[in-house]
């Protein structure tokens, strides 16, 4: 059937219950089914160069399955249980999907993102207890293996280190290369480290031990970006299954052609992508080990879509802005849609994408505490271009008041709450603290909603739209800001292709509007043209920026959203070494670093002779906190 608008979510919903359809309960069992429908079929496809030529590794789902249970199998024999957790810090390869699915079968899966620092890795390690980290054998251009090796030594609880030798991808004068400029491979724990492949080796193609006989946890994903203190939510199988479940029966086929250049650490690729392959038979392909970010991608892109005759594209904005800035210079006619997620989609950047390739964007909304997918423009509806669609069968959404907890009214903006089979009401976080104030209850007391924290509203038809985020909001002497206000303002202007609207600290009103901007490729403008241009569309003076600043490119995580803390960062900086410079304070910012208990912290370093009260002098009116940096 087709999915074009809420009579047709309904009508999926009136054919049963969610618990009572007749679906595998286990990642094991849904991989068994789908093997078992189209074992020769292909199922995953990597290649690491983004070379159209380059070689490719492609497995079908027998073969698919047969490693999995090959790594399953290992892991168990080292010691991991159903309650176990499985780390890896893996650029996208096909070990990283080896893990992420064998993970799962024989304990609990905790992809982790390898552009974390050292520290912040231990940090997710010894929060889920990690047992087994799978990870890069040290290797040319990338620092994966270092940080691994000081994450482990600081994460008692890692017993083995399993490698990963991209070597045995490359052909040719590379491969003679390689070994000659290898960097030392560093060991600085107590772990026992081991060839994954080896011991995959060692071990059957069939599962050796009973799967598990019903729901439980099957994945930790972390929340953040490439900075800060990330929190780690759980995913139990039903989640997983929900979301997988999804794809097949809304959008793929085994026929179908999955582009996803997406980083298999985050729920877009693994739980959405992955786990719509997993569910539905479709081919799923990985461009490079650094997908969008690999080098020579966005270079090659067309040509790859062309190379697999890609029919689904999954995309970011960030990445689709890239696109536009390269001539469509292959066959992609086997296209049907375009799927796009992970921060809000700019109208003009969807309408400049349509014309160019031809092909439609559906813009949907996710989040990792919810396992994932809550809404999306309907496939073959209704798209309204900056709206995130209608929620997906089984899923409500609800708009609540923050400050009753009441539901708003159509068209009323409030805080976004979600409901649906991805929801572990309670339990989402695995420190308990965290969940405290992660959820609403019911209009009738139950059951409890999870709080997203984007701000949004529904409209008459019963689409979603996001208008910011509930801690992005400017606070200008009591007077709330949406930032989303003045970076659709500022999208506006051709020369722009994104802005980050905050709040900067003010000595008068505690924050003031403030702007970042990355311009579009080859374009020119200055900040002053900027400011006016937005603040001219900006009907609520409060709202005018007070700052703006164009950075070559902003800071965005490996999804593609633009990361704000850092740009708060770049603010605090700024206006507090003016405020001491303009008080005659011999100090300086050194850094912004995040406190886990009071947010962002100005260290300060002494370029002479200063005490405390001279920085209370100069920075007692702003609320950021400081520190002496020694």
């Amino acid at each position: 059937m087709t999915y074009a608008n809420a009579a047709d979510r309904d009508a999926i919903e009136r054919e049963s219950p969610w618990a009572a359809r007749d679906l595998p309960r286990t990642t094991w069992a849904l991989l068994s089914a789908t093997e078992a429908a189209h074992g020769a079929r292909p199922a995953t496809s990597f290649q690491l160069f983004s070379d159209p030529e380059a070689p490719k590794e492609t497995l079908s789902w027998t073969e698919l399955r047969g490693q999995v249970a090959q790594v399953a199998n290992m892991l168990r024999a080292l010691g991991v249980g159903e309650t176990d957790v499985v780390a890896y810090l893996l650029p996208n390869c096909t070990e990283a999907i080896l893990t992420y699915v064998g993970g799962q079968v024989a304990g609990i899966v905790n992809p982790i993102n390898p552009l974390l620092d050292a520290e912040q890795i231990a940090g997710i390690l010894r929060e889920t207890g990690a047992k087994v980290l799978v990870t890069l054998r040290a290797f040319p251009k990338t620092d994966v293996a270092q940080k691994a090796a000081a994450a482990v030594a600081l994460a008692p609880s890692v017993t083995t280190v399993l490698e990963v030798d991209l070597l045995r991808y490359m052909s040719g004068l590379k491969r003679l290369i390689v070994p000659l400029i290898r960097p030392k491979n560093p060991v600085a724990h107590r772990a026992r480290v081991l060839d994954f492949h080896a011991e995959r080796a060692r071990h059957p193609a069939t599962l050796a031990f009973a799967d598990s006989a019903g729901d439980r946890v099957a994945a930790c994903f972390h929340t953040g970006g490439t900075t800060g203190l990330p929190k780690v939510a759980q995913h139990l199988y039903s989640g997983v299954i929900y979301n997988g479940w999804l794809g097949a029966r809304l959008l793929f086929r085994e026929t179908d052609v999955i582009m996803c250049p997406l980083p298999m650490f985050h729920v877009f690729a693994a739980i959405v992508c992955m786990g719509a392959s997993l569910a539905s038979g479709a081919h799923i392909v990985f461009p490079t080990p650094q997908g969008y970010r690999g080098e020579g991608v966005f270079d090659n892109f067309w040509k790859l879509i062309e190379r697999y005759r890609v029919t689904f594209l999954i995309t970011v904005p960030t990445a689709m802005s890239a696109l536009m800035q390269r001539k469509v210079d292959a066959d992609i006619s086997t296209m049907k849609l375009g799927f796009s997620g992970s921060a809000p989609l700019p109208v003009e950047l969807y309408r400049r994408f349509e014309q160019a390739t031809g092909v439609t964007i559906c813009e949907g909304y996710g989040l990792t505490e919810a396992t994932c997918l809550v809404a999306i423009n309907p496939p073959d509806g209704v798209k309204k271009i900056g709206s995130i669609g209608i929620p997906f069968p089984y899923t409500r959404v609800r708009i609540v008041d923050p400050a009753t907890g009441q539901d708003c009214a159509t068209d009323v903006v409030g805080e976004i709450c979600v409901a649906s089979p991805g929801v572990w009401p309670g339990r989402t976080y695995t420190e308990t603290a965290k969940n405290a104030d992660l959820f609403h209850p019911g209009p009738d007391g139950a059951p409890l909603w999870l709080r997203t924290g984007d701000l949004g509203r529904i409209d008459p038809d019963g689409y979603v739209w996001i208008t910011g985020r509930a801690k992005d909001i400017i606070i200008r002497g009591g007077h709330n800001i949406d930032p989303a206000v003045i970076e659709e303002a500022l999208a506006a202007h051709p020369a722009v292709a994104f802005a980050g609207a905050i709040g900067q600290p003010d000595a008068h009103a505690g924050e003031v509007p403030c702007a970042y901007v990355e311009l579009v490729g080859g374009a020119t403008a200055t900040a002053n043209e900027l400011v006016d241009f937005a603040n001219a569309r900006v009907t609520e003076r409060a709202a005018h920026l007070k700052h703006l600043e164009i950075l070559p490119e902003l800071p965005k995580t490996a999804v593609g959203k633009i990361f704000k803390p850092d740009l708060r960062r770049l603010a605090i900086r700024r206006v507090y070494n003016i405020a001491l410079a303009n008080a005659d304070v011999a100090a300086e910012v050194a850094e912004v670093i995040e406190d886990k208990k009071r947010g962002l912290v100005a260290r300060l370093a002494r370029t002479g002779t200063v005490t405390d009260d001279d920085i209370a002098r100069a920075l007692g009116a702003f609320t950021t906190p400081w520190e002496w940096a020694a």
